[in-house]
Parts: C-alpha cells; structure tokens; sequence
C-alpha cells in the first residue's frame, strides 16, 4: 500500500507580519493596515502591498508590547518612525505606549499622520502626542478641499477642515511640524500648499509621487 502523504506536512507556515522595518537609519512602526483615507495614490489601492520591499499586510493588529520588544535600543536609530500601511492614530493608545517606550530609552520619535485624529477621535490629542513624539509630519496633500477629496477619498466628512485645523494645533504644542504634499497629483498646487503650512505655523515638505516613507 501506498503510503498517503501527511497533509500536515503540505501546510505552509504563514508569513510572519511585519511590524518594524528599516529605511536608511530610521526604524518603522507598522500599527495598522486601515486608514480614514483611501488615497488614489496610495500603493495598497494600486494593486501593491509593499513599501520599499517590505510587504506590510497585517494578519492581526500588534499589541504594544511586542512592537517596543522587536525595537529593543531605539537609540541605534536616527529616529524611530510611526507609519505603516495605515493611518497609526487610529492606534491611539498602542501609538502612545510604544512611543512613551522609545523616549524612555533615548529614542527620538516622528509621526507620519493623515491629520485626522482629532477628527476621529472627537477630541483633541495633540496634547497626548506632544508627551512622546518630537516630529510630526502632516499630510495635506491639496491646496482646497475639492482637489482632497479628488486624491485622498476621505471617509468622514469634513476631513480636509479638519487637517487645516490639526495643523494649527500642532504647531502650537509640538516643536518640529511639518505639512507635506505630494508633487505630481494633478490639479495640486504646491506653491499653495506652502503657503498654507506656513501660514498655519508649520514647515513644508514637498514629496515625490511614489516615492513612500
């Protein structure tokens, strides 16, 4: 008799998540896979699941702990990043232990944010993130409102409002803050974007379409 081959032994082990991933000298926390915005440009809406090689599929949302033991000495890092394949203040309190871990360890911390967390959230937490991140850097992405909801399909209404005003907030409570906008998306503006960051207290970052991290 024929032996059947153990069925166990066909079964192949799952991909393991990626929660942290390096670029150059800065170390990436991967928090979530889901965003209040479905940008156009987005790679996870344009058939792409990688960043830089590094595919950022989340089977389950990590628990803090594990991410603060896979980053072990931030300070071998030039700064330890928040932004994965999703919006990481959806995250609120995992965004916050991590980062209150890495500062106490002699870490510096950014924040790549869509600008929508006081939107989502219903209240203001900008003060919250002032405790442990010492960058921010804001999408914008368009000088008016029409131009936003054209690339970056907001889920909540009156996102692009509601970025301008976490712009302001955050200028005002923590010390390097930066608006980006992405040059190359049609329609978009970038002299205007400018003039909006900085006259909202903040720097500017002109970015390169599908140019991600």
């Amino acid at each position: 008799m024929i032996a059947k081959p153990n069925s166990a032994r066909r079964v192949r082990h799952a991909r393991p998540d990626t929660l942290i991933y390096a670029i150059e000298n800065r170390l990436y926390v991967n928090l979530t896979d889901r965003c209040t915005l479905a940008c156009r440009f987005c790679p996870k809406h344009n058939d792409s699941k990688e960043v830089h090689n590094y595919n950022l599929t989340l089977s389950e949302l990590p628990e803090p702990q594990k991410i603060i033991d896979l980053i072990g000495d931030p300070t071998q890092y030039e700064e330890v990043v928040f932004c994965g394949y999703g919006e990481p203040t959806l995250r609120l309190d995992a965004l916050i232990s991590v980062a209150n871990a890495v500062k106490a360890n002699g870490g510096k911390t950014r924040l790549n944010t869509d600008g929508l967390a006081n939107l989502f959230h219903k209240k203001d937490v900008v003060p919250l993130l002032a405790t442990c991140i010492d960058a921010i850097s804001i999408s914008l992405n368009a000088q008016n409102e029409y131009q936003y909801i054209e690339h970056c399909v907001p889920s909540i209404p009156h996102s692009y409002p509601a970025v301008i005003a976490f712009v302001q907030r955050a200028a005002q409570c923590i010390p390097d803050v930066t608006v980006t906008a992405i040059d190359g998306l049609k329609g978009i503006d970038i002299s205007a974007c400018q003039t909006i960051a900085i006259t909202n207290g903040a720097k500017f970052k002109a970015r390169t379409l599908d140019n991600v991290g």
